[in-house]
C-alpha cells in the first residue's frame, strides 16, 4: 500500500494464530473510521482458499474486537463481488447479517460470463469496420506514458476536472510489481495514439481498470475495434470479462451513454456492495454457532 500513502493514512492489519499468519486486512483509517482500503477496487478480508467458516468467524471477532480498542466507530467494507473469488466465500454475506450491517453504498459494474456470452450488437460491429477502414492498429505494450498523458489524463480532466486514481509513475511500479497481471492496450493510427485500456488480470477476471479515447474515437471506431479484441480474442478464455462500474456521485448515480456502451458488447450488470458495521457489535457474533 506504500504508494497510496499520500492519500490514504495506512491500518492494514495483520492476524494471526499461534505465530501463524492466518489473515490480511488492507485498510486505511480516517478519524472515527477504517476503511477496506479505499485505494484498492475491491476490498475485503484475505483469507486462505480451506479456511473453515468457523475459523472466519474468529478471525472477524478478532479484528472488530481490535478496531473497538483502537476506539472506531466503524468499519466500511468493500465487498468483493462473487466473480473475483476462486472459490464459493460467502462468509461475509452471513455475517453482515448477523452483526445487521448497513448497506451504505451499491454500485453496478458490468461483466460478461465468458461461456454464456451474450451476442454483441450491430452497433459496436459498426465501430469495428470503421476502425478497419481506417487501418488502426492494436498493441499490447509495457510503457503506459503515452496513454497516461496523451489521452488519459487530458480527458479526465477536460470531463471531470479530475485526475487518474494512479499516476504514470505508480501504474509503472504496481505493472513492475506484478508483469503478468497489468497489461496495457493502445490503438493508433499510424503512429498516433487514438485510445487504449488498462486491463488488470487475476486468475479468472480481466478487469477494465481505465479506458480512453480521444475526440475521434466515434468516427474512428477505436474503442469497439479495442474491446472486441479483448473480449473476443485477447480474454476469451477468462471466466469474466469486467468492464467496471458507471457510477457517479458516490453510487446515486450512472453515466447513462457509458453503462448502454458496455452492455451493447453484452455485459450485464452485477452489484458492488459497500457495508458499514460497527465495531462494538462483535458479541452479536457469540451465540451463533450452536
Amino acid at each position: 500500500m506504500e504508494y497510496h500513502k499520500d492519500r490514504f493514512e495506512d491500518f492494514s492489519v495483520l492476524i494471526y494464530k499461534k505465530d501463524k499468519l492466518v489473515s490480511v486486512v488492507p485498510a486505511n483509517k480516517k478519524e472515527d473510521t477504517v476503511y477496506s482500503h479505499s485505494g484498492l477496487t475491491y476490498g475485503g478480508i484475505v483469507l486462505k482458499k480451506d479456511v473453515k467458516l468457523s475459523e472466519v468467524w474468529d478471525i472477524y471477532k478478532t479484528l472488530l474486537q481490535y478496531f473497538e480498542e483502537k476506539g472506531f466507530q466503524k468499519f466500511v467494507v468493500k465487498e468483493i463481488p462473487n466473480m473475483y473469488t476462486t472459490y464459493p466465500s460467502d462468509e461475509f454475506s452471513y455475517l453482515t447479517y448477523i452483526l445487521k450491517a448497513k448497506l451504505v453504498r451499491t454500485d453496478v459494474a458490468s461483466s460478461i460470463k465468458q461461456n454464456q456470452a451474450l451476442k454483441i450488437q450491430s452497433n459496436r460491429k459498426e465501430g469495428v469496420k470503421k476502425a478497419e477502414k481506417a487501418q488502426l492498429t492494436i498493441k499490447e505494450e509495457s510503457n503506459f506514458e503515452g496513454f497516461w498523458n496523451e489521452i488519459l489524463i487530458p480527458n479526465l480532466q477536460k470531463r471531470h476536472g479530475a485526475s487518474p486514481v494512479h499516476t504514470v509513475s505508480e501504474i509503472q511500479y504496481l505493472q513492475s510489481k506484478f508483469p503478468k497481471n497489468i497489461k496495457q492496450f493502445n490503438v493508433y493510427s499510424g503512429s498516433t495514439i487514438v485510445a487504449g485500456a488498462t486491463i488488470f488480470e487475476t486468475q479468472k477476471v480481466a478487469h477494465v481498470q481505465y479506458i480512453s479515447a480521444n475526440e475521434n474515437r466515434q468516427e474512428l471506431g477505436a474503442l469497439d475495434y479495442l474491446f472486441y479484441y479483448l473480449i473476443l480474442e485477447k480474454y476469451k478464455n477468462k471466466d469474466y470479462f469486467d468492464f467496471g462500474t458507471s457510477n457517479e456521485n458516490g453510487g446515486n448515480n450512472l453515466n447513462s451513454g457509458l453503462l448502454y456502451w458496455k452492455e451493447c458488447f453484452g455485459a450485464r450488470p452485477m452489484a458492488h456492495r459497500y457495508y458499514e458495521i460497527a465495531p462494538s457489535q462483535y458479541s452479536l457474533m457469540d451465540q451463533v454457532f450452536i
